[in-house]
């Protein structure tokens, strides 16, 4: 396994790992759920992190603009 060259710029603009991120926070944010009361219904915060977990998968797949060189 070998790094793209320009790992860095990824890391800052592309799609994929900005939805990652989003799912990261909303599971995070779904384990912090008991101890906020009914601030909000169970299983939204679990649906919406699926969701951007699986706008992730399509967003790795997909072109994205303005990258060259292996992203």
């Amino acid at each position: 396994m070998k790094l793209v060259t320009n790992w860095r710029r990824v890391l800052r603009r592309a799609w994929s790992v900005r939805l990652m991120m989003l799912a990261a926070l909303l599971s995070g944010a779904e384990v912090a759920l008991p101890f906020m009361g009914d601030f909000i219904e169970p299983g939204r915060l679990a649906f919406l992190s699926a969701l951007s977990t699986a706008g992730a998968f399509v967003a790795r797949l997909l072109a994205q603009r303005n990258y060259k060189d292996g992203t």
